[in-house]
């Protein structure tokens, strides 16, 4: 268990260049255990793509990754995952044909399957992976669904769907990109309080375009604009700062 002052990652000098476009740029940041940090920032100012870094998505041009201290830089994205870090993309990634509980089941045999074989042994007996995957279900409002299509749900529900899949895989830390678009305002409401119920005991790292949910439930903003850290500070702060209100915000009042 790792202090509340220790961070869980760090990112160091962390640069990523396509050709001539630097994508980011010497970014070093912390993030703490326990905290929802919010990313923020302009269309094309890195933020899928730090996230993509982190994960593995893509090795870095330069800088280093750490996750509880151990260097995770040139790691691939199934060993980052059994390491702990999960994350939700942009696009809904379900399998649209099988069942909303068979999502949910899929994802946890991944996190329970042994390495040492072609397609591994479970490391949780199937009943167990029922259960959780139903608890899960419950917990975001899908249990009636359980045996429909994932693909016939509506948006907002395929997003829920994910953040249970993502969940029922046991992270430290949790990435969602943009896990409120296509909600409604109830559904993001509900999303929203649910995050911040989560990050008590799941660090989370949100990319997020609705300013009211970040502002509503992040212990910390960052600002990325061009690739490079712009601003990073509690919420309060970051809504004042005068550049982030030019370049981002536009006006924006809680």
């Amino acid at each position: 268990m790792l202090r509340e002052n220790v961070p869980i990652l760090e990112v160091k000098n962390l640069t990523k260049r396509f050709g001539g476009l630097t994508a980011v740029n010497d970014v070093t940041l912390s993030f703490y255990p326990g905290q929802c940090q919010s990313i923020i920032g302009p269309n094309g100012a890195g933020k899928t793509t730090f996230f993509n870094l982190i994960t593995g998505m893509f090795p870095p041009t330069s800088g280093k990754i750490f996750f509880k201290d151990e260097e995770i830089t040139h790691l691939h994205p199934p060993e980052i995952f059994r390491l702990g870090i999960v994350r939700t993309f942009q696009i809904s990634s379900i399998f649209p044909q099988l069942s909303v509980l068979k999502n949910v089941e899929i994802a946890a045999q991944g996190r329970h399957r042994t390495i040492n074989s072609r397609w591994g042994h479970l490391t949780r007996p199937r009943q167990k992976i029922r259960e959780t995957s139903l608890g899960y279900l419950e917990q975001f409002n899908l249990a009636e669904m359980k045996n429909q299509s994932a693909g016939l749900l509506s948006y907002g529900d395929k997003r829920r769907l994910e953040i249970a899949m993502s969940l029922v895989s046991e992270p430290e830390l949790l990435l969602l990109d943009e896990p409120t678009a296509g909600m409604s305002p109830e559904e993001t409401h509900q999303i929203a309080q649910l995050l911040r119920d989560l990050a008590k005991n799941i660090t989370i790292l949100l990319i997020e375009h609705d300013m009211g949910v970040v502002m509503r439930i992040s212990d910390r903003v960052t600002v990325l604009n061009r690739g490079s850290v712009l601003a990073d500070g509690d919420p309060r702060g970051i809504q004042r700062n005068v550049a982030v209100q030019s370049v981002y915000l536009g006006g924006y009042t809680a």
